[in-house]
């Protein structure tokens, strides 16, 4: 791989490293949203659904780590 590709590819590893961190931090604020939730709460729809949109990020992120891996293992 030329080094103009691996430039190419480090600023998207960059890019998927800011992006996984940002779903992080909302992942992060809707865990603290749920776990504030009295427990009737939680157990209701809304609470449902904050449970999937956790989970959700966190196989977002997960899948984002999966990408940066490929990258990182295409420029060794």
């Amino acid at each position: 791989m030329n080094n103009p590709r691996r430039k190419s590819l480090q600023e998207i590893l960059e890019q998927l490293n800011t992006l996984r961190d940002e779903l992080e931090t909302l992942k992060d604020e809707e865990q603290e949203y749920y776990d504030n939730m009295p427990e009737g709460i939680q157990m209701s729809e809304r609470g449902e659904k904050a449970e999937t949109a956790i989970s959700n990020l966190e196989s977002a992120m997960d899948s984002i780590e999966e990408a940066a891996g490929y990258i990182e293992e295409a420029t060794a």
